[in-house]
């Protein structure tokens, strides 16, 4: 995590390069490589789609930032080792699962997604019990 008071994620950089299809002599090398084109080396994913992907972490990453410059380096750290501990509840696989404590911390406690009213049940309970405690502990 690298302290950031950015609050959108920064936008794909384009570059075009002959690193990668150089040859010995540092031109593009057509036979081993097909022909050059330039907008295929510059084209980049789309500027919005990059933002969603990267919002969230962004966001977290500002809130974090803010809380160090505040209260110091403790207060991100306790919150980071927070979560770890939380994530990693034991449960049975088959049931229902919902982590309303990392909701709370990660502030999301607040929001309606559609993972709060399906809970990832889309496809239905697993009735075989045993065989997810035997894939969830690797046995």
């Amino acid at each position: 995590m690298e302290p950031s008071m950015r609050i959108v994620p920064p936008a794909p950089s384009k570059s075009a390069s002959l690193r990668d299809t150089a040859g010995s002599l540092g031109l593009h090398d057509t036979l081993q490589f097909g022909p050059r084109s330039i907008v295929a080396e510059t084209k980049s994913t789309d500027g919005l789609q990059h933002r969603l992907a990267h919002w969230e972490e962004t966001q977290d990453n500002l809130k974090l930032t803010m809380l160090r410059d505040l209260y110091g380096l403790h207060a991100p750290a306790r919150l980071l080792m927070e979560r770890r501990a939380v994530s990693t509840n034991p449960h049975m696989p088959a049931l229902q699962r919902s982590n309303i404590h990392l909701d709370i911390l990660m502030g999301r406690d607040e929001t309606l997604d559609p993972s709060d009213f399906f809970l990832g049940m889309e496809s239905g309970p697993s009735l075989n019990t045993h065989m997810e405690m035997e894939r969830k502990l690797q046995m």
